[in-house]
């Protein structure tokens, strides 16, 4: 399939393994089929459904949550263009979260089957594949340790290090600025806090000029105050060139 976005996700593989072949690559582009529009606030995958595509996100930002009984949501990964939203469904087959659109956005569907045949038949391309599920893990596990351990000063300028390098990866970020379309609630509920709490976290990195938020634009004033704050390492991210 030839779409910029499905370019985006090769690029990101190659970043991180530049030993893929042009078999490999085009057996990768094979697992995918019909592209999807999706509009803003809507589940693209409900937890609890039996999953026989994978989603694959070419435009637009999505995210991962699961809520509570009583409403109480918590955002527990985003998706940025050249993240697959759900390869983990493949051996999982019954979600236990959901995913939903911030945006509208353009997804390329991999049905399973397709997933199955080049997985097997293509043992680098599955371990490629296994390192992408990989890398949301240690970000999850980044998470973990933000909504625990860190302070919510912390917790935020985490989340935006991290998120400048993503989006820097895709050409969708450079001289400290990036487009962020989520709201202060829906961040809020990325990092576990109230959107109160959240807004003071911003007025606070405003007034230091280390980061600013207007409109759907960020701006990181100052990359090393930013990163100091955050005690930011981005070796979870796994941006090494080698053979896996």
């Amino acid at each position: 399939m030839e779409e910029p976005g499905v370019d985006i996700w090769v690029r990101n593989i190659r970043r991180r393994d530049n030993t893929l072949t042009a078999d490999e690559e085009g057996a990768m582009r094979g697992v995918l089929s019909e592209l999807i529009e999706v509009p803003a606030d809507r589940d693209v995958v409900r937890e609890h459904d039996r999953q026989r595509h994978s989603h694959l996100l070419l435009e637009g930002w999505a995210g991962r949550y699961i809520t509570l009984a009583d409403g109480r949501r918590q955002i527990v990964g985003l998706h940025v263009p050249g993240d697959f939203v759900d390869l983990h469904s493949f051996p999982l087959q019954v979600m236990d979260h959901s995913v939903a659109t911030f945006t509208p956005c353009r997804i390329a569907m991999a049905p399973h089957e397709r997933l199955r045949v080049v997985t097997a038949s293509h043992p680098h391309v599955a371990r490629l594949l296994w390192l992408s599920t990989l890398i949301d893990a240690a970000i999850l596990r980044q998470w973990l340790v933000g909504s625990g351990k860190r302070t919510a000063l912390e917790q935020t300028a985490h989340l935006f290090c991290e998120l400048y390098v993503r989006l820097e990866l895709t050409g969708r970020a450079e001289q400290g600025r990036f487009a962020f379309p989520l709201s202060q609630s829906e961040v809020a509920d990325c990092l576990g806090i109230s959107a109160v709490h959240a807004n003071r976290v911003f007025q606070e990195l405003r007034s230091t000029e280390t980061l600013s938020w207007r409109g759907r634009q960020v701006e990181i004033r100052n990359w090393d105050a930013l990163t100091t704050i955050a005690e930011f390492d981005p070796t979870y991210l796994n941006l090494f060139d080698i053979p896996r």
